[in-house]
C-alpha cells in the first residue's frame, strides 16, 4: 500500500489550539464520571501489566494465580481485560492460568524500541502466539515514522499483522510521546490503522514522555475519522504513567465524548497498567486494597 498517498483521503486533523479546546469541552464530564460505576469500568479495561527487567518466572506465576482468583475475593468487580507480559513468560502465564479464560498479552517486535531486524520482529511476535498469547503488542517504528517514511512503516506492520492468525488481537503503539505534533500522531495512527491494527497504543511507558490527554485526543479523532471513512472500528488503549483513577476516568471520558458509548468495552477501550488496579480498587472498595 502506498502509504502516503493514501494518508491525504483522511483530511487534516486538529491543530494544537483545537486540541487544547476539545480539552475544555470535555472537562465537566470528567468530573462527573469521577464515580464507581465508571471505576469499574476502568478496572474492567485493564491490560494488568508486569514489564520489569527483574520479572521473574515466579513472580509472574503468582501474579496471574492472583489475577485468576479474583472474582472469588471481589465478586462485585469485573475481570480485567489480560494480563500483558514479555514473550519469554506467555507459557509461563497459560501454565499457571490453567482452565482459566484469562486473556494474555504479550509485548513483542523489539519492545520498547523497535529497533531490530524485522525477521527477528515476525519470529518473535509469532513464537508468542504458538506459546499462547491472545493480543500482541508491537511498536511503530519511530525514527523512519519521524524520517517521512511512511510506505516503509506500513509496510512493515503489514509484514507483522500478516504473521498473525486473524484472530489474534494486534495492538500498535504510537510511542506518541516522541512524535513532534499532532499530525505526526495523526499519521502514525492511520498508518497503524490501514496497516491493520486492531488497537492504537500511546505508549511503551518506557520513554520520556508517556501517554498525554492531547495525544490521546489526537488518536481517538484519527479513530472516529477511519471509521467514518472504512466503517471498521479500531480500539484505544492508553498506556505509560496512567497510575490513578482520576486519570484513568480523564481518558475514559475522552474516548467516551469522541468515539461514543460503542467503544466503553473492553474490545475497544483498554488501559495499560500495573500501579491502577489497586488504586482503582481502593476507590471503589473505600479502603485501601493492595490485591496485585
Amino acid at each position: 500500500m502506498e502509504y502516503t498517498r493514501t494518508l491525504q483521503r483522511f483530511g487534516d486533523g486538529s491543530s494544537r489550539a483545537e486540541v487544547a479546546r476539545t480539552l475544555e469541552r470535555i472537562a465537566p464530564y470528567v468530573e462527573t464520571n469521577r464515580r464507581d460505576e465508571i471505576y469499574r469500568r476502568c478496572f474492567g479495561a485493564l491490560d494488568l501489566t508486569s514489564l520489569n527487567p527483574e520479572d521473574t518466572k515466579s513472580g509472574i506465576e503468582k501474579l496471574t494465580r492472583k489475577v485468576v482468583e479474583f472474582p472469588t475475593h471481589f465478586p462485585d468487580m469485573p475481570q480485567v481485560a489480560s494480563l500483558c507480559v514479555f514473550p519469554a513468560f506467555v507459557e509461563t502465564v497459560g501454565l499457571a492460568a490453567g482452565d482459566s479464560p484469562l486473556t494474555i498479552t504479550s509485548v513483542a517486535g523489539g519492545f520498547p524500541s523497535s529497533q531490530t531486524y524485522l525477521e527477528v520482529k515476525m519470529l518473535e511476535a509469532a513464537m508468542a502466539v504458538e506459546n499462547g498469547a491472545d493480543e500482541i503488542d508491537v511498536v511503530i517504528s519511530v525514527g523512519e515514522l519521524l524520517s517521512g517514511e511512511y510506505d516503509l512503516v506500513g509496510g512493515e506492520l503489514e509484514m507483522l499483522r500478516g504473521e498473525l492468525d486473524e484472530e489474534i488481537v494486534l495492538k500498535v503503539i504510537l510511542e506518541s510521546g516522541l512524535l513532534e505534533d499532532p499530525d505526526t500522531i495523526r499519521r502514525a495512527a492511520l498508518i497503524a490503522m490501514q496497516a491493520g491494527a486492531d488497537f492504537i497504543k500511546t505508549s511503551t511507558g518506557k520513554s520520556r514522555v508517556s501517554a498525554t490527554p492531547e495525544a490521546a485526543v489526537v488518536m481517538c479523532e484519527a479513530i472516529r475519522d477511519y471509521y467514518r471513512e472504512t466503517g471498521r472500528r479500531v480500539g484505544f488503549k492508553v498506556a505509560g504513567g496512567v497510575s490513578t483513577p482520576e486519570q484513568a476516568v480523564l481518558y475514559y471520558t475522552i474516548v467516551e465524548q469522541i468515539l461514543g458509548e460503542a467503544w466503553l468495552n473492553p474490545s475497544l477501550f483498554r488501559i495499560g497498567a500495573s500501579r491502577l488496579a489497586n488504586r482503582l480498587l481502593t476507590a471503589v472498595q473505600g479502603k485501601e486494597v493492595l490485591y496485585f
